[in-house]
Formats: C-alpha cells, structure tokens, sequence
C-alpha cells in the first residue's frame, strides 16, 4: 500500500533540475519496445541511427570527417573515456571554474602523471589571457574544458579557448554534458577534437547513457596509447564501432531505442526552433523571479540556458524552500560546495510547458511569503497591545525582582 502511495505522488513531479528531467511520452513508448539481441543487425541498425541523428544535432558540416560512440553510463563515464585514452604519455590542461571542472581534473589525475590545472573560483569567468600564457610556457597536448558549470550555471567560452589550444599545438576536448541539446557547439569552428554529453539532460531522455563525439582522426591516433582502462577505452568504442557497428560491451538496449527516439524529437522540431523553445523558458522563469526580487549568482549573459543559479533570500532556508516545494510536486536542485546554503537552481530543460513554468513562479511566490512570514514570526513575534499603567507596574515589578 505504502508502494502505491508512493507511486502516485511520484507521478506528478515537476523536474525543474538540469537533470535527469521529465521525459515525452514518446520516449516512454520507445523504452518498452520489442526486446532485440545488441549482436544482431537490428541494434547494428539503431546505433547507426543514434549516431546520424547526433552528428545533425551537433550540425556537423564535414560528417564524414566524424564518428560518434555511444557509452552505456553517465556522462562522467565519457568524460573518464576521454581522459584516458587522449592523453597518452602527454600532458593535459584542465581549465576549471567549477565542481565539474575539479571533477575533470581529479579523473585525469588518475590516468595522466602531466595533468596541469589553472583555475578559478566557482562562477568566475575564465581569464583568457592567462591561459594564453600559461601555453605560451608549458607544452601542453591536449586542453579540457566544461561548457557548461551546472554548480553556477555559468556557459564558459568555446571558441576563444579552441582557438587558444590550436594556436599552441594541443587538441581542444570539451565537457559537453549539460548544454548539448541546448545551446550550440560547433565541434568544426570552434576545434574540438572530442565532445562528451549525456542522455538525460538538454537531449531529454533517460539517464544511463553517455556519447562522446569526435574527429575521425583524432579517434584513430587512440591506437597509439596504451590502454588505461578496460570499459572506457575509447579506442575499443571506435573499433567496434568502425568495423562491426557495434558496442564492445554489452549496452543497455532499451535505453537506446529511448535515447534514438529524443533526437529524433530534437530533429523533428528543429535545432534551432528547439534552442530558441529552451531559451525563451529560461526567459519566462527568471522574468518570473526577477518579479519577486529574487537576484541571481551570474549576470545573465554568463548563463547558460537550462538553468538559473538564484539567491536565497535573508532568513530563509535553501532545505526549507526545497521541502516545500516539493510538498507542491516542484523538484529543484541545492547549492552544493561554496555555493552550499546560499543558492537554490532551478531547471527549464525537459517535458515543461508554460503552464507549469506559470505554475512553479507562483508556488514559488506563496511559498517564499510563507516562509518569509514564519522566519518573522520567529525573530520578532507578534505581542498583544500592553497599556501604560501595565507596563508601569511591569517595570516597578522587574526593579524589585533585580533588588
């Protein structure tokens, strides 16, 4: 009983989070179809159009000049896939102004003794004349970077830093797990080497499956490294790919036929048209918030379109708002790290409609003035009226009980 109730409640959330999000009800149909054998010529067939459908979203001018590999995982497992098996004996920088930039940076630890960090604070842009020196002065390989800093919401530079990489002789690889399907990477103009995302974020499907797309040539130098790692070797991903369409193990198949049927959504719709769509919720929602003096961590035009980084207001609890939100069946995210206790994130990517956008300001607005109103209740209670003579006789009372 204590299952359906349960259940039921689940049903009814709202996922204004950068991830995992409410999916179509198409892709709910896409999970459940026939069960096929991933080594027979039907998954051959899905993977083949998984990958065309990325290579459009992505709007890859030169296609056959790229590949893209599907991994069963979370987007950190593609970005552990790139991290070693790019960088061989080389040395990697990491840019970092972010927890996802730290995360990069403790992966390639692991795999790459020449792993070089320059970084800044959470939510600080990237100083780009400092990275043109520091390349000026290091030999560095390969340059990695995150689009976009969920922590912050903060869109970090592609082209300025691709072009930085190239000028000095290293490859651009790009954490793109959070903005694609979103905001606009051009893998061709903006030289990046390999891309990483995830399923369930910007793209809108189920969490569980990563990709990471890239440059044949550069999928064909892997060859030359020796393996870090046995799952996430991204040379095997390319060979299995390359010469039997294939994944080398065995991959979550249903997640696949979901995965296929978001693009599929993405395209059908249009890239553009559904960048634009992402945007201009992201326009209402913070509209919506600026209305209730709400401020936010970033200037807008560091934003990236998904999400909102917003401050708590004075007196109010980021634990207080969450719990209640959630009580209206509205799911936001918790600052994390620096931003612990001071922020609260909100999320427009997903299955959300302008009514639930509506919806969500104004539970929001009750919701503030009711916690608002009980913090005041707390810090200076409301006291009944005292008439003078009282408070005379009050005073003369409080003098004899002090002597």
């Amino acid at each position: 009983m204590r299952s359906k109730k349960i259940e039921l409640v689940l049903d009814k959330y709202l996922l204004f989070t950068p991830g995992p999000v409410n999916v179509a009800a198409s892709l709910r149909n896409a999970i459940c179809k026939e069960d096929i054998c991933h080594r027979e010529p039907d998954f051959d067939s899905l993977l083949a159009s998984i990958e065309q459908k990325l290579l459009t979203l992505f709007e890859i001018r030169k296609r056959n000049r790229y590949r893209a590999v599907v991994i069963t995982g979370s987007g950190t497992a593609a970005n552990e896939a790139i991290l070693s098996s790019v960088v061989g004996t080389g040395a990697i920088l990491i840019l970092s102004n972010g927890e996802f930039g730290e995360r990069l940076y403790k992966t390639s630890l692991i795999h790459n003794a020449r792993t070089h960090l320059l970084q800044q604070p959470w939510g600080i842009p990237f100083d780009t004349d400092q990275i043109a020196a520091y390349l000026a002065t290091h030999k560095i390989d390969v340059v990695a970077m995150v689009h976009h800093e969920t922590c912050s919401g903060m869109l970090n530079p592609l082209a300025a830093i691709g072009t930085l990489a190239k000028t000095h002789g290293a490859i651009f690889v790009v954490d793109g797990v959070s903005s694609v399907g979103a905001e606009v990477v051009d893998m061709e103009r903006c030289n990046i080497a390999f891309c990483s995302s995830s399923s369930s974020k910007a793209i809108g499907s189920y969490p569980g499956l990563s990709f990471v797309i890239g440059r044949k040539k550069q999928f064909k130098k892997l060859k030359l490294h020796a393996p870090k790692t046995t799952y996430l070797n991204l040379a095997t991903f390319y060979r299995f790919l390359k010469d039997h369409s294939q994944t080398p193990n065995t991959p979550a198949v249903p997640l696949f036929f979901a995965l296929d049927q978001a693009l599929a959504n993405i395209l059908s719709e249009g890239v553009a048209t559904r960048f634009a769509r992402i945007r201009a919720r992201a326009d209402q929602l913070r509209l919506g918030m600026r209305k209730l003096n709400l401020e936010f961590v970033l200037d807008e035009a560091n934003m990236c379109a998904i999400l909102t980084t917003v401050k708590v207001p004075p007196s109010i609890s980021v634990r207080d708002l969450r719990d209640k939100l959630r009580e209206k069946s509205i799911i936001i995210y918790e600052g994390k790290g620096c931003f612990a206790g001071k922020v609260f994130q909100v999320g427009n990517i997903g299955e959300l409609s302008d009514h639930d956008t509506q919806f969500f300001v104004s539970t929001l607005r009750d919701v503030l003035l009711e916690l608002q109103a009980k913090a005041a209740d707390v810090v200076a209670p409301i006291q009944p009226k005292i008439s003078k003579p009282i408070l005379s006789a009050l005073g003369t009372h409080k003098r004899i009980a002090i002597i």
